[in-house]
C-alpha cells in the first residue's frame, strides 16, 4: 500500500464518509475501487470482473453488457 494525499471538497469527503459508513467500507476502498473502476473503463482490464465471471452461468447477460457503466449508472441514481 502507498499513502496518497488528495484535496477534496469538504462536503464531498463529509458525504463520501457517510456513504462508506452506511456501506461498511472505509473511504480509502470506496476511492481505491473507484480508480480501478476507472482503469477498467480505459481497458487495462478485462471488461467483466472476475466476481460477476463467477456468476455467468446463472445469469444470461446481453453481448453488449457494460458492468461498470451500469454500476456507475446505479450509484448515480442512488445518490440522486
Amino acid at each position: 500500500m502507498t499513502k496518497l494525499t488528495l484535496s477534496v471538497d469538504r462536503s464531498t469527503i463529509e458525504k463520501a464518509k457517510t456513504y462508506a459508513k452506511k456501506t461498511g467500507r472505509s473511504l480509502s476502498e470506496l476511492i481505491q475501487r473507484h480508480l480501478e473502476t476507472l482503469i477498467r473503463e480505459n481497458g487495462d482490464h478485462e471488461k467483466i470482473s472476475p466476481r460477476l465471471k463467477s456468476i455467468v452461468g446463472s445469469v444470461k447477460l446481453p453481448e453488449d453488457f457494460n458492468e461498470e457503466k451500469e454500476l456507475r449508472t446505479y450509484f448515480e441514481q442512488k445518490h440522486m
